[in-house]
């Protein structure tokens, strides 16, 4: 079994969790970690258990033949650039989101990947989630028949007290509500309804609480999905709600229906038709790294790589599509009216 090694782009929170999840898999380590911050090697070594050397210069990180992946953990608006130096000196990619802040940014990602011939794995690790692996299995088994209504809803209050609110109120490093960390329930809205989005609708309004008043864009999102097939969906993303982190699920199907952790389905006998029966599974609960299903996507990452093979689930393709949902969205909400894709 070949051993990945892996470079790290911007030494940040996020940094730490994909170091130690790439760490615990069984074919891949970080060797290497660039930062525009002086870090000291031996206490980024120390930190993490592990030899790791630092480097000030991307372009000498990535020309390292001995590196064979580099993982993204950079701000947004520096994805673009990157990626597209990372694909073209030969690393195969592990891209955090959102992976750009405009349409343009993210077509160039795709064409030097493609050109490149690289693989990759999008953070989009809420589909790898016990939740969603849960949730995707229920619906390939037919328990709900044909879903033709869905909803997935993000709600999580970002404000000075998480880490993350210090760039994200920032419209070039945030972006909107959507990019910036409602993306995840969007992106999983698309995995459990599984087809072609026709056209977006987005309302976007903000918080009248004073602590939110640093963003320079829309807090809060209501997106509404018509796919090629007459289906519909809706996506919420809130994160100037005072809460507990809430991602909100409902499926309604032609054989049943499923709320978060609970399903009723007509192809099941025995079944009390008044009561909700209990799926058993981990829900997501939190919006820190640290709890995120990131290990589990990466040894798939990892396994694929030594296969040969296109990442499932999470790859540059599958990820582009709900980034261009987003951004149609993001197009509705500003210009007050519908986008067709």
């Amino acid at each position: 079994m070949k051993k990945y090694n892996v470079g790290i782009i911007g030494y940040g929170w996020v940094a730490g969790a994909h170091i130690a999840a790439i760490n615990a898999t069984s074919n891949a380590q970080v060797t290497a970690v660039y930062s525009s911050r002086e870090l000291d090697a031996a206490k980024v070594s120390a930190q993490h258990g592990s030899s790791i050397t630092v480097y000030n210069d991307l372009k000498k990180m990535l020309a390292n033949p001995d590196i064979h992946v580099v993982s993204v953990c950079s701000y947004p608006y520096d994805h673009s650039k990157q990626v597209i130096a990372a694909a073209k000196a030969g690393k195969h990619l592990i891209i955090e989101k959102p992976l750009a802040l405009n349409l343009k940014d993210l077509r160039a990602m795709q064409e030097a990947v493609k050109l490149a011939k690289v693989k990759t794995c999008v953070c989009f690790e809420c589909r790898w989630s016990s939740q969603f692996l849960s949730i995707k299995a229920t619906i390939d088994r037919g328990l709900l028949g044909k879903v033709h209504y869905g909803e997935v809803d993000y709600y999580h209050g970002i404000g000075p007290w998480y880490g993350q609110f210090r760039w994200n109120t920032k419209k070039n490093a945030g972006g909107s509500s959507l990019l910036s960390a409602g993306c995840h329930a969007l992106d999983a809205l698309l995995l459990c309804m599984d087809g072609e989005v026709d056209t977006v609708t987005s309302y976007a309004t903000v918080s009248k609480n004073k602590v939110f008043a640093e963003y320079e864009y829309p807090t809060t999102s209501v997106t509404i999905l018509k796919f090629k097939d007459g289906r519909i969906g809706k996506c919420a993303s809130v994160i100037d709600c005072l809460q507990p982190y809430y991602f909100h699920t409902h499926l309604v199907g032609s054989e049943g229906s499923l709320l978060d952790n609970k399903f009723h389905s007509t192809t099941l006998g025995g079944l009390n038709k008044n009561k909700w029966s209990e799926l058993s599974m981990k829900m997501l609960d939190s919006g820190d790294v640290s709890d995120h299903p990131y290990q589990t996507q990466f040894q798939a990452f990892f396994d694929a790589l030594e296969q040969g093979k296109e990442m499932p689930l999470t790859s540059l393709t599958e990820a582009a599509k709900s980034h261009e949902v987003i951004f149609a969205a993001d197009r509705s909400a500003n210009e007050g009216k519908p986008v067709k894709l």
